[in-house]
């Protein structure tokens, strides 16, 4: 929760029912935690990106899924978190830790090592804000296509279970009851089950968070899988789900038109303004179940 989230002192103002205000003074609110992280590797810093702390080897996982094309948690070598110069944790198939792997940092990093087999992503010279995502227009020309099938052939949605989707994640949403400044991401399985939700500052990092967990559990391509973020749906959210082959995404609010365009162009189910008992559907209507 101290990383998470700091208590900052605050005016409130609050309604009387005379409709006059009264001003609340020494109050505390929570207030969620937005500050930088880097992505290391080597001694390469590939990009640095403002988002909420924690589970940051998820981050960087599934943004290396997206800027490397990662398919596998075993291209993945070792995988370190540090807070400064205090390391945090360690995971991946190499556990072994150099002294000399520790070094002094200014920020939270996370420190990657690739295999052979991977052309490592080309850094990024800004820092990515909590709310750009890509930031990059030559994002539309070095996509590519999914590497497995979205569904399988028999696969269908039944449009019922979006709106129960859109609910289970909101109650696992445990950061936004607390500062109701998060986006949250969740990952659905092809049995209809919600298999974990990750929350964040930024929407593209929550959803990079659900993926880059989904690699280090073995479960990629997703296929038949289902992405349900809280915000509205950019370029760059489908973007990341068709990297990690998912067929289908359901969004609290609404597609932008590329992002609409580019479901439509891998026929992968698009769901926008599921609330309020209603949702309308951008893309892939022939895998809603009649």
């Amino acid at each position: 929760m101290s990383q998470t989230t700091r208590p900052l002192s605050i005016l409130r103002v609050e309604s009387e029912k005379d409709g006059s205000h009264q001003i609340r003074v020494d109050k505390i609110d929570r207030v969620v935690v937005e500050a930088p992280l880097t992505i290391v590797l080597g001694d390469q810093v590939l990009a640095t990106t403002m988002r909420t702390p924690g589970h940051d080897l998820d981050l960087a996982a599934g943004w290396l899924v997206s800027e490397a094309g990662l398919t596998e948690a075993s291209q993945i070598t070792s995988m370190r978190a540090f807070a400064g110069s205090s390391r945090l944790r360690v995971v991946g198939t190499d556990f072994e830790v150099d002294d000399e792997d520790i070094t002094e940092k200014e920020v939270d990093s996370v420190r990657v090592r690739l295999s052979t087999d991977v052309t490592p992503p080309r850094p990024r010279a800004y820092i990515t804000s909590s709310s750009c995502g890509v930031c990059s227009a030559d994002v539309l020309d070095e996509f590519k296509s999914p590497v497995a099938p979205l569904h399988t052939a028999k696969w269908r949605f039944d449009p019922q279970y979006a709106l129960h989707f859109v609910e289970q994640m909101r109650s696992r949403q445990k950061m936004f009851d607390m500062t109701g400044a998060l986006h949250a991401a969740a990952l659905v399985g092809s049995g209809n089950e919600v298999l974990f939700v990750r929350e964040d500052v930024g929407r593209h990092n929550a959803v990079d968070k659900v993926i880059g967990h989904a690699l280090t559990s073995e479960l990629l391509p997703l296929t038949d899988h289902i992405l349900v973020v809280s915000g509205r749906v950019s370029y760059e959210i489908v973007a990341k789900a068709l990297t990690a082959s998912i067929g289908a995404i359901v969004a609290v609010s609404g597609p932008t038109s590329l992002a609409v365009e580019l479901a439509r162009q891998h026929d992968q189910l698009l769901i926008g303004f599921a609330r309020e008992g209603r949702m309308n559907i951008y893309s892939g209507q022939e895998w809603v179940a009649a």
